[in-house]
């Protein structure tokens, strides 16, 4: 199939219409549709399932991250709703950021937790190949940011805020750790379109735009032609012959495309 992973984060579960495939993997099933999206084949996966039913913390991000590189997916471009630390990164604004900050605890991080032993080099987390290419696509969007992935699936406080503000953090999310590094495990790049859907605990006192779920979501719906045309734009300028970073060596990504699938 092609080389293009989707991934539909928040809000944002039904992107691509086409054969739904239930894929088993060696860490549980994983549920990814083949479909159509800037004139090519996709293989798209809604991180928290259909009616947003797994919440970030349970989202199982080992066997969406298997079920993709399995497919021969080499690109994968995902979307990501999050809040704004500073107010150069205003509501509805979409930036493609460069940089994550983990904070996440107790998530499976890694396919390299056993007898193979590989260290991800993870400096530039996201794709520079894929991040230029997006920018150019959506040439409105902040090209540089660093997110906070938290672990939810409730908000911060005001003092985790501060305290992601004072380490350099610009956007707070709850989901791209440990979904980025999982998939560079498996030798595939990625970069994420992220929409600035509300400014987290509150820029002033009285932000109409603090957080809470009931804003994110809809924001997200009144967000997706948006969203849907800017994915389509990235998706299409992706080259055919895209090849990823080569972060783990090719030895040990087919011995963990080789592990026995399970239910």
């Amino acid at each position: 199939m092609g080389t293009v992973g989707v991934i539909g984060g928040t809000g944002l579960a039904a992107l691509v219409d086409g054969e739904v495939r239930e894929r088993a993997t060696p860490f549980g099933p994983a549920t990814v549709t083949i479909g159509g999206l800037g004139g090519r084949e996709v293989a798209f996966l809604a991180r928290h399932g259909d009616g947003h039913t797994i919440p970030p913390h349970r989202i199982n991000a080992r066997a969406n991250a298997w079920a993709l590189a399995d497919l021969g997916v080499r690109a994968v471009v995902s979307t990501a709703a999050v809040g704004s630390l500073r107010a150069a990164f205003p509501t509805q604004s979409w930036a493609i950021p460069d940089q994550l900050l983990d904070r996440t605890w107790g998530r499976a991080d890694t396919f390299y937790d056993g007898s193979l032993v590989r260290h991800l080099p993870f400096a530039e987390p996201f794709c520079p190949e894929l991040r230029r290419i997006a920018i150019r696509a959506v040439p409105d969007a902040a090209g540089r940011a660093t997110v906070a992935v938290i672990q939810g699936p409730r908000f911060s406080t005001r003092a985790e805020a501060s305290v992601l503000r004072d380490a350099g953090a610009d956007l707070v999310n709850m989901t791209l750790c440990p979904e980025v590094a999982l998939a560079a495990e498996l030798g595939m790049g990625t970069v994420t379109l992220c929409l600035v859907t509300d400014t987290d605990t509150g820029h002033v006192d009285g932000d109409p735009d603090a957080v809470t779920a009931e804003l994110v979501f809809r924001r997200l719906a009144e967000a997706r032609p948006r969203v849907l045309a800017a994915l389509g734009r990235i998706v299409g300028a992706i080259p055919t012959d895209y090849m990823p970073r080569e972060l783990i060596d090719a030895d040990a990504i087919a011995q963990v495309l080789a592990l026995p699938v399970r239910p």
